[in-house]
């Protein structure tokens, strides 16, 4: 792949297909066929690898602006689920999909499962954790993700999030201050990058130490609302952002109704006058990434319809919500998934087993498995549990492959990233099929609005880069 050395490279590539104009706030797409043919792969490669930082910055922004040309968004889903919350449509499971390696090629089938059965209802994500050990900053994230949709010619408005948007229990009592300030930071640096949907996880802060259950939520909706008026107060003009709140640390003791009339009365009553979260995530016996067992393969999990059916109906029906998220869900049965729009599950977060299906396809180089586990046991050593065995250990750890490891798996020969590509493009599909997303554009055409919401060019852009430029 052509990676570009500096701003006359990106330029040259670009020249007879995309024209960024001399303002740096649009593109002229002079050539489509070239662009989805052959420009955009290198675009996407470029705003990930490229060997300058400021050439990543622009490629980046022209991706995104390029993406606005075709309406692409990124959008929020705010007006869809306030929809929801007011019984205009039901029977479906937003599932929203974790990318954490492979990106470009995932997020590619994404929208090729999403054309074939006109699913227009996915969010695709990412965790706080996950922009870590991944080694993907939310405009790079963006920028991958819209690339793939312009690829695909995708039609709809693509909903990004920011997943698990934590702020951490222990952290927060050793230095609250502290860890508030990296809260605000990454929901800045995720707006700017076009993330419109925040997932606000303060669950950890949950005191079940104190007497009564109102009192144990305290913590955990009081910095939620002030998580949510410092969104407000950042968001773009015409925007919304989309939020989520949480009130069981997901692995941790199943949700109740009163746990969860005691978050939401107190959260409603301190973001009064704002516009609040549009559901909220419950716990009802999942664990993220499954359980491994000794031989590596992972414990049965028995997930709590009742539960989520229960809570989903008081979020609903008294306090005009989506309904309930469902976490930790990827790695259940697939007999399973067609319940959730049964029991109007809002939505249904989804991450490890595609990131399974890339590193168990046995497509993938031996070789460079062997290179991952070496550098996991060696690099990871202290994660690792005196009672894992080493497969556990492996399981528990190699999604931190992802970002030491980016450059070669993306640089899988092209029969090999085929191959995993239709794989993960026929689970999309059955996912798709059985959470009800299926014929959902029309929801979102009845119900999203695209905002032009402003993308800055890089301040250290010099004049080359600009059409009319000498």
């Amino acid at each position: 792949m052509n990676e570009y050395a500096n701003e006359k490279g990106l330029k040259d590539a670009m020249a007879g297909t995309l024209k960024l104009s001399k303002d740096g706030v649009s593109v002229e797409i002079l050539n489509e066929n070239k662009l989805r043919s052959t420009l955009i792969d290198e675009l996407v490669w470029n705003a990930v690898f490229s060997p300058d930082e400021n050439v990543r910055n622009l490629t980046r922004t022209v991706i995104r602006l390029a993406a606005k040309k075709y309406g692409l968004g990124p959008a929020s889903i705010y007006d869809v689920y306030a929809a929801r919350g007011e019984g205009k449509f039901s029977g479906v499971t937003v599932p929203a999909i974790n990318i954490r390696g492979l990106t470009y090629e995932t997020a590619r089938a994404v929208f090729r499962a999403a054309n074939k059965s006109d699913a227009g209802l996915i969010i695709i994500e990412i965790a706080r954790s996950e922009i870590g050990y991944t080694e993907q900053r939310p405009s790079e994230y963006t920028a991958v993700v819209l690339g793939a949709a312009i690829k695909e010619g995708y039609k709809y408005p693509v909903f990004l999030q920011g997943d698990h948007y934590q702020v951490n229990g222990k952290k927060y009592k050793e230095s609250p201050e502290k860890e508030m300030q990296g809260a605000r930071d990454i929901i800045k640096e995720s707006i700017e990058a076009g993330f419109y949907n925040i997932d606000i996880d303060t669950s950890t802060l949950v005191d079940l130490s104190k007497s009564t259950i109102r009192e144990q939520q305290e913590l955990n909706y009081r910095i939620a609302s002030d998580v949510t008026k410092l969104i407000r107060e950042i968001e773009p003009k015409g925007i919304t952002v989309a939020l989520g709140g949480e009130i069981g640390e997901i692995g941790g003791k199943n949700s109740t109704e009163d746990e969860l009339r005691a978050y939401l009365d107190g959260y409603f009553e301190m973001t009064r006058g704002l516009k609040g979260i549009t559901k909220v995530a419950v716990q009802t016996g999942t664990t993220h990434g499954g359980i491994p067992l000794p031989d590596g393969q992972i414990a049965k999990v028995k997930l709590d319809f009742d539960t989520l059916e229960r809570l989903g109906k008081v979020a609903q029906k008294e306090y005009k919500l989506a309904g309930c998220v469902q976490h930790g869900a990827s790695t259940l049965p697939p007999e399973l998934f067609d319940r959730f729009p049964k029991v109007e599950t809002a939505e249904i977060h989804l991450a490890t087993e595609f990131q399974n299906m890339v590193f168990d396809n046995p497509s993938f180089p031996a070789d460079l498995k062997t290179q991952i586990n070496a550098h996991l046991l060696k690099e990871n050593a202290s994660e690792k549990k005196e009672t894992d065995t080493e497969q556990q250990f492996l399981y528990k750890t190699r999604k931190k492959a992802f970002g030491p490891f980016k450059k070669q798996i993306w640089s899988l020969p092209a029969p090999i990233l085929k191959i995993i590509s239709a794989g993960l493009e026929e689970k999309f599909s059955s996912l798709f099929e059985k959470l009800g997303v299926r014929n959902s554009g029309g929801i979102v055409k009845k119900y999203t609005k695209t905002v032009d919401a402003p993308v800055e060019i890089s301040k250290t852009a010099t004049d080359e880069i600009f059409e009319g430029a000498d």
